[in-house]
């Protein structure tokens, strides 16, 4: 399989909107090569028989049900906050933004 030219590095580059300069392009077209060739090296030893996978365990989902529970009211929620603005906690401003 061929390597991974300057040209297509650029062209990547370029659509990842980056600027390279010539060393990065030499660099990067070797590394991308490397790794393609790490991914090519992996498709050989996955058998027919190997099913794809994104995890070597399986995953199960482990949060509980989202199930409706009884809450506090606005009213309460807000009643020990120093200061509410529509039935919101009101903060000082730290950003400078309106």
């Amino acid at each position: 399989m061929p390597g991974i030219t300057r040209e297509e590095v650029a062209h990547l580059g370029k659509l990842a909107r980056l600027e390279l300069s010539a060393d990065e392009l030499d660099h990067f077209a070797g590394q991308l090569d490397d790794i393609i060739g790490a991914v090519a090296r992996v498709s050989e030893v996955a058998g027919e028989d190997v099913p794809p996978t994104s995890h070597p365990l399986p995953l199960t989902n482990v949060m509980r049900p989202d199930d409706v529970q009884p809450s506090l009211t606005p009213e309460q929620a807000l009643s020990g906050a120093p200061a509410q603005e529509q039935q919101r906690f009101k903060v000082p401003q730290i950003l400078g933004e309106d």
